[in-house]
């Protein structure tokens, strides 16, 4: 039995991370799995990375790209190998029928059809299997993926653009523009990572988002718009939902969202925080200052009584973008919390 906390295990499986998202924007609903496959020896390597539904899984990549040279070698995997015939044949089989003597793996799959299933079929074979190398940053990085096959919701990211003074919108309801250009490409690459954008029906009426993706390359996410709005706003052609949050969350895990974008406005933003629905924040701060009580705040609606009830959460991530920041902040709860 290996260490996995091996210098070579933490240097490959960094890399099989690295692979994984950089297909993030394009698998869903398949996770973004990254694979690195090292022959006897260690003298070179093969890679592979999920491509979009119904293409080959990671492992497929790697082992046709090393072909003989699989016999033996050591395969680090972001996630567990899958174990079930899907649209694809499963990865299990294929790393058995090709030979390799042991697999790296960084989380198991929570999904009913794996889960653990995967990683019997390897040690089965007699392959020695090793779970949790880089574990906890695989976690993160799947976190969506994580959460949905755990619960069936998506993982909800509520992004805000603001001011240091918490403010959202000047009092004559214009926003345009809080943040920098960076700021705003950087916003367009987090809804190219999701599958699904949500607003409130006040946000369109005020400004009339298209809320697909622009700066960036990237799928446009299926918008959401809770409430009902007229067919020529630009967001059009939009999901129109209504009633209670949860049972929207529901239905859109139902369709396959893996993440929810919720960009607003400040009713909506407080109505998914009120209800503790809200996976990571993602507030881009502009060093900017209303100074005032009339302009929007970010969240409308009754908060904290007491410094007892004050939400608290982890800062996970502060990113210099320009002249403004984004800071990136999770529940404490864990991805797999309901």
């Amino acid at each position: 039995m290996h260490s996995v906390g091996d210098g070579d295990d933490h240097l490959h499986m960094e890399r099989a991370i690295e692979l994984g998202l950089s297909v993030r924007t394009s698998t869903s609903p398949n996770p973004w799995v990254g694979c690195v496959l090292v022959p006897e020896g260690g003298a070179l390597t093969f890679e592979g990375a999920t491509e979009p539904a119904g293409g080959q899984h990671a492992e497929t990549i790697a082992l046709r790209a090393a072909r003989e040279l699989a016999q033996g070698a050591t395969v680090y995997v972001t996630l567990e190998p899958c174990s079930h015939l899907g649209k694809t044949s499963p990865c299990a089989d294929a790393l058995i029928d090709a030979g390799v003597r042991r697999v790296v793996i960084g989380v198991v799959d929570p999904d009913a059809r794996v889960r653990g299933d995967g990683i019997n079929r390897l040690r089965a074979a007699g392959i020695v299997v090793d779970v949790g190398a880089r574990a906890h940053e695989i976690a993160g990085s799947l976190a969506p993926y994580l959460k949905h096959r755990r619960t069936g919701r998506p993982w909800v990211v509520l992004k805000l653009a603001s001011t240091l003074d918490g403010r959202i919108a000047a009092p004559d309801g214009t926003s345009r523009w809080i943040t920098g250009a960076e700021a705003r490409v950087d916003a367009h690459r987090l809804r190219a990572e999701s599958d699904a954008v949500l607003v409130g029906a006040g946000t369109v009426r005020s400004d009339d988002p298209e809320l697909t993706v622009r700066f960036v390359k990237g799928r446009d996410p299926l918008r959401v718009v809770l409430g009902s709005v007229t067919p020529d706003a630009r967001v059009q052609p939009a999901m129109e939902m209504s009633g209670d949050i949860e049972e929207v969350l529901d239905t859109l895990g139902e369709m396959d969202v893996l993440q929810l974008l919720v960009e607003g406005g400040s009713r909506v933003a407080h109505a998914f925080h009120q209800q503790r629905l809200v996976d990571r924040y993602v507030l881009y701060l502009a060093p900017a200052i209303f100074g005032g009580d009339d302009s929007v705040p970010m969240f409308s609606g009754e908060g904290a009584r007491d410094m007892d009830a004050l939400w608290r959460g982890e800062i996970v991530g502060v990113t210099r973008l320009g002249a403004d920041l984004r800071v990136d902040i999770e529940s404490v709860r864990g991805a797999g919390s309901r």
